[in-house]
């Protein structure tokens, strides 16, 4: 396994390491040039996955099952849990998950094959389960566009969560799951900073640009709202009003949030991403992440993880629910329906 330590993390990325692969006995170490050369390179690796649709058992998430057309997420954001993920295959958590893109070129098939079974019982998909499903290399590829389509002509409910504005691209199909009450799109927006997003959600979409989507989408009739998420104690969380009361102005009408976790090698990445851009500020965020996390950096018991436990975290719950109410924007999206729901198959009618 690679290990690769910089001295800045390249521009674009959010993590300037690559810590060792936990499930791995022996790492290299690569000179400062080497390293850096790999850190700038994305590349896009086959993903021969021969199922699309993974169930979700986590008592605490409010959809069923997921679909990740891509694992690895160019956008680099240094607090990104989803980054662990990337060890089961094999590479790191740090610059490998931004930089070491897996691709499901087959998703949209693989998603209409299994749609179209007999065996199988409509449900709420979400869209970004994992990583971002609208991340750069979308624009050119359009597997997410192209899945939607297929969640469109079944009218199966989806959950959009993303925090690239690409989203608005798709709105012919979007619109479509819209009249049948079967869609609702999250925004993820951490911060309003636009100068702090650019360091720590490098490649994604501007925190104006999200709110600009959120409009787009409104205006279209498809329900839009934010997962102001994560909310980074001593960093960001003293922004949730702020945040909430954009998201009402820009046309949404519902929100949502969580705190930040920081499990396994995350924890490291972040550390370090702290000790570049805000070395000040480094033991206080850490020392408040573990205050509202049980005295640690990652808390894995359900609603716990998400919400955080003890006074800051009561605070800032209170805070969110004052909020909505001032703002008129719900607590929770909308009810998705699959009253819809058509089971069809290629080149055919609808099974009866």
């Amino acid at each position: 396994m690679v290990f690769i330590v910089t001295p800045r993390a390249p521009r674009g990325r959010g993590s300037g390491v690559n810590p060792d692969n936990s499930f791995d006995s022996h790492h290299i170490e690569l000179d400062d040039e080497e390293a850096a050369g790999r850190a700038w390179r994305t590349e896009f690796l086959r993903d021969d996955t021969q199922s699309i649709i993974v169930s979700n058992s986590a008592s605490d998430l409010s959809f069923e099952a997921s679909v990740n057309p891509y694992r690895g997420c160019e956008h680099g954001c240094a607090y990104c849990y989803a980054r662990i993920y990337h060890e089961y295959l094999g590479y790191s958590a740090g610059i490998d998950f931004e930089s070491k893109i897996l691709v499901k070129e087959r998703a949209p098939q693989l998603l209409e094959k299994e749609l179209a079974k007999r065996t199988y019982r409509p449900v709420k998909l979400s869209m970004s389960g994992v990583t971002d499903c609208y991340q750069p290399v979308e624009k050119k590829l359009e597997l997410t566009r192209r899945c939607l389509e297929v969640l469109a002509d079944f009218r199966n409910p989806v959950v959009v969560i993303t925090k690239n504005a690409l989203v608005t691209r798709d709105l012919d199909h979007l619109a479509e799951l819209a009249r049948h009450g079967a869609v609702a799109v999250y925004l993820s927006i951490t911060t309003l900073d636009a100068k702090l997003a650019r360091v720590l959600e490098p490649r994604a979409s501007s925190p104006r640009a999200r709110l600009e989507a959120i409009t787009q989408l409104a205006e279209a009739g498809v329900p839009a709202g934010v997962s102001a998420a994560p909310m980074i104690p001593g960093m960001t969380d003293h922004e949730l009003p702020g945040i909430l009361e954009a998201v009402a102005a820009a046309g949404g009408t519902f929100g949502t949030y969580s705190t930040v976790r920081l499990p396994g090698a995350v924890a490291e990445v972040f550390s370090d991403w702290l000790e570049r851009e805000f070395p000040d500020r480094k033991e206080k965020v850490l020392s408040r992440i573990r205050a509202v996390q049980g005295g640690r950096l990652n808390n894995t018991t359900p609603l716990e993880r998400l919400r955080g436990t003890g006074e800051q975290a009561a605070q800032l719950r209170q805070m969110f629910q004052a909020t909505c109410r001032r703002t008129g924007l719900a607590p929770s999206p909308p009810e998705l329906s699959a009253a819809h729901f058509r089971r069809r198959q290629p080149g055919q009618g609808e099974l009866f």
